[in-house]
């Protein structure tokens, strides 16, 4: 096992990720790829249990990149803390939820003090679940100091990386989104660089923790309010008689100035419906004051699947059928295309709001593992025979999957919140 000071020039080799999720499993394998001997902690036996067996639940990690992985040697997934013992690099990537409007960062506390017993003299520990700016050095810190008996900044190093993982998106992963870095000093921001100069192409360093505890939340409010506004531009064009997403096609030919977002049936995730209220509740919290912007973003994109549920029950309604009773094919459970993450997805809601109205709702979601489903929405296949069946085809998530040409040709009535369908029958949100 190396040893090392705070001041040596060093290349960690043993890394600990804590979480194995949508941001831990990518980091834990790419590390993997990059030379690390990685332990992956997990508190789910299920999740670790299925990769030790080479079966990824992740879209960003293949089977076959997880098999390697395991198969070098290097990566060992496992829910025992002891296995941290030496660690060089400790990362942690825990949930940070909302719980009644405000953060629980009880994982992040938990992972802080079963993670210090194990800290070492020159060891570095990064924080990358998104949370609100003094985290690392007023919660985190001080949790790691008392447990370990060490001093950050002069035993060991401290710093902050905010996660950008985009599930799904193909061309812009881990390995190639730069990644922005801090530290609590000078030297925990050079350890910090040295590791993830390892892992991705570019970083981006920042003066502060606070900083790049901002930037995380700063990114996703931009994009929770742009999307908020087109979610209500959508909403008033229709009245207009205009086309929303003709609209936002030509828009986007001004080659300045703009910057295209389309309107859906809400937001989810694990970013944008949690994390601009971060911001809002540490400020009203230490500055009594309101961000103005951000509480109109969470009233618009929140009622919006109210919003298409309406629209189904008038569209029925104009078909002489009613909501309740009606039989409803929804496609997509997911927050977002070609991915399985249901967490606080608004296409969940929409099929629960539209079940609580007396509808057969059926749902179809080839993503997603059936145990994670709610279980009073019922799974099915996309067939010809399910698309005949049903009174509305709700196009929720535009999963690449599904077969749009045969939802065209079979459907009676589709009411389309991603704009992916045409025809007669097809209302587009």
């Amino acid at each position: 096992m190396m040893r090392h000071n705070l001041n040596d020039a060093y290349e960690p080799e043993k890394l600990i990720v804590v979480g194995q999720g949508y941001v831990g499993l990518p980091l834990a394998v790419r590390a993997v790829e990059a030379g690390f001997h990685v332990v992956g902690l997990d508190t789910d036996e299920l999740r670790v249990k299925r990769l030790a067996s080479g079966d990824s639940y992740i879209e960003g990690v293949d089977h076959a990149r997880l098999a390697a992985a395991l198969d070098s040697g290097q990566y060992e997934p496992t829910t025992d803390y002891d296995r941290i013992a030496g660690f060089d690099v400790c990362v942690i990537t825990v949930p940070t939820p909302l719980r009644d409007g405000a953060p629980d960062l009880s994982f992040v506390e938990s992972a802080g003090r079963r993670i210090a017993p194990h800290i070492t003299p020159g060891a570095t520990v990064v924080l990358e679940s998104t949370t609100y700016p003094g985290t690392t050095d007023c919660l985190l810190q001080p949790l790691l100091e008392e447990g370990s008996a060490m001093k950050a900044g002069v035993d060991f190093h401290l710093g902050y990386s905010p996660e950008r993982i985009d599930p799904g998106n193909p061309d812009w992963h881990l390995e190639n989104t730069p990644k922005v870095t801090s530290g609590i000093d000078a030297a925990s921001l050079r350890s910090i660089e040295r590791f993830y100069a390892r892992i991705v192409e570019r970083t981006v360093p920042v003066s502060s923790c606070r900083t790049a505890e901002l930037t995380k939340l700063l990114e996703n409010t931009y994009r929770h309010v742009n999307i908020a506004m087109v979610n209500e531009m959508a909403m008033i064009s229709r009245e207009l008689g205009a086309d929303i997403w003709e609209a936002i096609e030509a828009a986007a030919t001004k080659p300045f100035g703009f910057m295209p977002f389309t309107p859906g049936p809400g937001v989810g995730g694990h970013c944008l419906p949690v994390d601009p209220s971060y911001l809002s509740w540490q400020v009203k919290r230490l500055l009594k004051q309101d961000v103005r912007f951000i509480s109109l973003a969470n009233e618009m994109n929140d009622q919006m699947p109210s919003y298409v549920t309406w629209r189904i029950t008038r569209g029925l309604n104009e078909r002489a059928k009613s909501v309740k009773g009606s039989r409803v094919l929804q496609l997509g459970l997911a927050y977002k295309k070609n991915t399985g993450d249901i967490r606080e997805s608004p296409a969940v809601t929409l099929a629960q709001s539209l079940s609580k109205l007396g509808a057969h709702v059926l749902a179809v979601e080839p993503h997603t593992d059936s145990y994670l489903l709610p279980t009073d929405i019922l799974r099915v296949e996309l067939t010809e025979a399910e698309i005949r069946a049903a009174d509305v085809v709700v196009l929720a998530t535009d999963h690449d999957a599904f077969d749009y040409a045969l939802i065209e040709r079979a459907a009676s009535y589709v009411l389309d919140t991603r704009n992916r369908c045409r025809g007669p029958q097809v209302e587009i949100l």
